[in-house]
């Protein structure tokens, strides 16, 4: 296993990652080093009359930068302020007005550039988290924050989430910028802290700074580019224009404390509990479809050139009882090369994600307790719903069903709470940045569908939201399953020629903005 490729990458047909320019770039910075990005047309003047160094338009180089700084973030925020310090050095170097913006907690910081445009038309703002989740260190084949190439793909903590997308995203506007281009609307990029957690991400910018992050459109993290099933050929490309409804649930077992060395098996609050997990982590909440979802995997069905998953998709759309659904998605499952994201695409979800029990090694604790994160599909199954489906499941179990919401808020003011973001209709496609990410799409993966599809996570777009504004989320890069896994995990890693193509797909959307005159 080596750490830096030391031959260019082969040529690819055009639906096969990259072509044309791409092709050019990419060789040039694997074979001698990122900052050598070839150019292959003359760079204009920028916003300050300089011409943007190469690096800076690499999405590869960029990202690299962006994966050296460590933005964990443990539940409290992260240190992003040496992240967007970096950050802050390439908007001025290309000239555009940026700023960071201060929190309530040191170095935790968000950084706003302001592209100036001609004001025809609302700001369009792009949203980049620059905080990752925390990294399981000791389970890494290679340093999370080195920005290691290995064998085509770089790895590191937030390569796919979402440092990749935002380096996609910025290396595409600064050759605009570089070309001397005027867009018909400032474009705002907001790269945001707080999103995995704490107190001070979107929410709290909205509040104490929304003249400096208004606009017309957003455009954030979501949509998948899926892969058939060698893995790198483009299958689908999508963009979100929905979140899942996050909440979460707590199983709590009662038990009777005592010394260790006395266990009384039948009144154990760990194994109570555990129990409780084994019959919930066997069962599955029935499949809901949307408008939003049925869209979607029926693009999915047009686009697979695996005719047998084609088929079951069919028959899921078609079925008419919840029994005949239920057993069409388990084959839809099964067929897929993306299993487990089209399972959270067809149902409520649930995951167990932290327990807690006990606080020495010699006493039995008296109670415990896992948390279980929950995703549920606005437009389909209820939260308050599956919450009566958990707790008629465990009704035998000895184990209470909590419903965890906001610091002094009901259980009943929560699930209205819920209610209401189920109930949040997806963004218009009627929109010029929707028909700017399909065109695109087009332009740079030929005979390739292009479809709106639902996210099954969660993105910093509430206060945009609650506003009517509409939002689309994309992760510009052509992903294999194995990589889908690693967001959150381990090895997280994405295909450099995958970036590249991306970049130049974010590139295609935002010239869609320049200036007509």
């Amino acid at each position: 296993m080596h750490t830096t490729p030391d031959e260019t990458p082969r040529t690819l047909p055009r639906r096969t990652f990259l072509g044309g320019v791409g092709v050019a770039v990419l060789g040039a910075a694997t074979a001698g080093g990122a900052s050598a990005y070839a150019r292959t047309t003359s760079p204009s003047s920028s916003l300050s009359g300089a011409a943007i160094p190469a690096a800076d338009m690499d999405p590869l180089d960029l990202l690299k930068r962006m994966l050296s700084f460590d933005t964990q973030n443990h539940g409290t925020g992260g240190k992003t302020r040496p992240h967007a310090e970096m950050l802050q050095a390439v908007w001025e170097r290309a000239g555009v007005p940026v700023e960071i913006i201060e929190t309530p907690q040191p170095d935790n910081v968000h950084l706003i550039a302001r592209i100036p445009g001609n004001g025809t038309e609302e700001p369009l703002l792009i949203l980049g988290h620059s905080d990752v989740v925390p990294v399981e260190e000791e389970n890494w084949d290679v340093d999370p924050f080195a920005g290691e190439v290995v064998d085509g793909e770089i790895y590191g903590r937030g390569a796919l989430d979402m440092k990749g997308a935002n380096s996609a995203m910025i290396s595409a506007l600064l050759r605009h910028v570089d070309e001397g281009a005027q867009f018909d609307r400032d474009i705002i990029v907001l790269t945001d802290c707080d999103e995995e957690a704490g107190d001070y991400g979107s929410g709290w910018l909205a509040e104490n700074h929304w003249d400096k992050i208004d606009a017309g459109s957003v455009l954030t993290e979501g949509g998948w580019f899926l892969a058939q099933s060698d893995k790198t050929t483009p299958m689908l490309i999508t963009a979100t224009r929905q979140d899942n409804v996050y909440f979460n649930l707590d199983l709590v077992a009662q038990g009777t404390a005592t010394h260790s060395s006395k266990p009384m098996p039948d009144d154990s609050a760990v194994v109570t509990v555990s129990r409780a997990i084994s019959a919930l982590g066997a069962w599955e909440a029935e499949v809901h479809l949307t408008e939003v979802t049925r869209e979607y995997f029926q693009a999915v069905a047009d686009a697979t050139s695996d005719r047998n998953f084609a088929k079951a998709i069919r028959l899921l759309l078609k079925a008419r009882s919840q029994r005949s659904r239920d057993r069409a998605a388990r084959l839809v499952v099964k067929l897929s090369d993306y299993p487990y994201l089209h399972r959270a695409l067809l149902r409520t979800t649930h995951a167990f994600v932290i327990q807690e029990a006990g606080y020495k090694e010699n006493v039995i604790p008296s109670e415990a307790t896992t948390r279980v994160n929950c995703r549920g599909i606005p437009g389909g199954e209820k939260p308050r719903e599956f919450v009566a489906a958990v707790r008629e499941l465990l009704r035998d179990r000895d184990v209470e069903v909590k419903v965890i919401g906001a610091d002094g808020e009901s259980e009943e003011e929560t699930l209205a709470r819920l209610d209401e973001t189920w109930a949040t209709p997806p963004a218009d496609l009627d929109t010029d940045l929707w028909r700017a990410l399909s065109d695109a799409s087009e332009t740079t993966y030929e005979d390739t569908p292009f479809a709106p599809a639902l996210f099954e996570a969660g993105t910093s777009l509430g206060p945009w939201r609650e506003k009517g504004v509409p939002g689309y989320g994309v992760y510009p890069y052509v992903l294999s399953n194995e990589q889908l896994i690693g967001m959150h995990g381990n090895n997280e890693r994405i295909f450099v020629e995958a970036l590249a193509q991306g970049s130049d797909y974010m590139y295609e959307v935002f010239a869609a903005f320049r200036s007509k005159g």
